[in-house]
């Protein structure tokens, strides 16, 4: 496969109460290759969002990417772009379906309007054009009539319809990239399902690559071929979804497949994981899960590297290099 997007010590900071820049995207190192999806989870907090928004240089005003950090798409190096050339990436090599469709479509502006906006901006072609281009979009996500839908203001759309606009306008400038977070937030199960489904076939028709952000386990079984584990702004566990599934190895990817109900097996009370996420202001030193870790390593006063558990599995965590037996608090 080649290879469409690299991450390399990505690092995002803000200013803290006293005036330092205080990180809540650390370190964070990830690769993407045509066709493939990589499934970033995690608690809210973590810093996913974050990571995803600053692929396409949208950190918050507060926010920078700081120097040493490395977004290169394919050739391209993100963080050089300026302008005009940023722009030029923005829907049309990274498509982004962001998580609230109520707030992030425009409230004035018809839907189809919103969808060949996208399309004049990164095509030389006529209005007529783009508008058939979109009504062919929302075709193509499932929506029903589209022709009348394309001339309906967002409040005149279902949840559901909603977020099928949001991948339309995604897609519209045919990106490499999809980057899809939390794309089922707030949609009953159902929906869930169908959404999930468009995506699915979305991407096998088109080949892209897909980052999809959740904190939704059983989203990731049946379509990432890769997770991430994303913790107190750092990526402690990634491998393969099979040898996950097989494997969760480290305490905090253990924790967040405790706390999934289970439709076989025997009755048994959900093990949540105790404590919240740290703001980043107040991360440990050390392991940043160690005030929640049920397990207490001699060296959890240090922060821990990325260590290979194999060729496909990668943790931060001690237990890598010496397990020990476990606490069972």
């Amino acid at each position: 496969m080649s290879r469409v997007l690299e991450v390399d010590h990505l690092r995002v900071t803000f200013p803290g109460a006293d005036g330092t820049r205080v990180s809540a995207v650390d370190g964070v190192s990830f690769t993407l290759d045509r066709g493939e999806t990589l499934a970033l989870v995690g608690e809210s907090g973590c810093g996913k969002s974050l990571t995803s928004l600053s692929l396409l240089r949208l950190v918050p005003p507060a926010g920078r990417i700081e120097p040493g950090s490395i977004i290169r798409l394919g050739e391209t190096d993100v963080l050089a772009l300026e302008g005009e050339s940023l722009r030029r990436i923005r829907g049309r090599r990274i498509g982004m379906i962001f998580q609230d469709p109520m707030s992030s479509l425009n409230p004035v502006f018809r839907v189809g309007d919103q969808i060949a906006e996208g399309i004049l901006a990164h095509f030389d072609v006529p209005k007529r054009e783009a508008r058939a281009r979109a009504i062919a979009l929302l075709k193509e996500v499932g929506i029903p009539d589209p022709a009348s839908r394309a001339g309906a203001y967002p409040h005149q759309l279902s949840g559901g319809m909603r977020q099928r606009v949001m991948i339309a306008i995604a897609l519209a400038a045919e990106p490499e990239i999809l980057v899809a977070d939390e794309p089922t937030t707030a949609l009953d199960v159902t929906v869930q399902a169908q959404i999930l489904e468009v995506l699915d076939r979305l991407q096998a028709a088109r080949g892209m690559a897909v980052l999809l952000i959740t904190h939704d386990l059983g989203i990731v079984a049946g379509r990432a071929d890769r997770v991430a584990v994303m913790y107190a702004g750092q990526i402690v566990e990634e491998a393969a979804t099979a040898a996950l599934f097989a494997r969760p190895s480290h305490p905090y990817t253990q924790g967040l497949f405790n706390s999934i109900p289970k439709l076989s097996g025997p009755v048994e009370r959900l093990r949540p994981i105790a404590g919240t996420v740290p703001a980043p202001h107040a991360w440990p030193a050390g392991c940043r899960f160690r005030p929640r870790c049920p397990i207490v390593h001699p060296k959890s006063q240090q922060m821990p590297p990325m260590l290979a558990l194999s060729n496909e599995h990668r943790m931060r965590c001690w237990l890598a290099e010496s397990p020990i037996a476990t606490d069972d608090r």
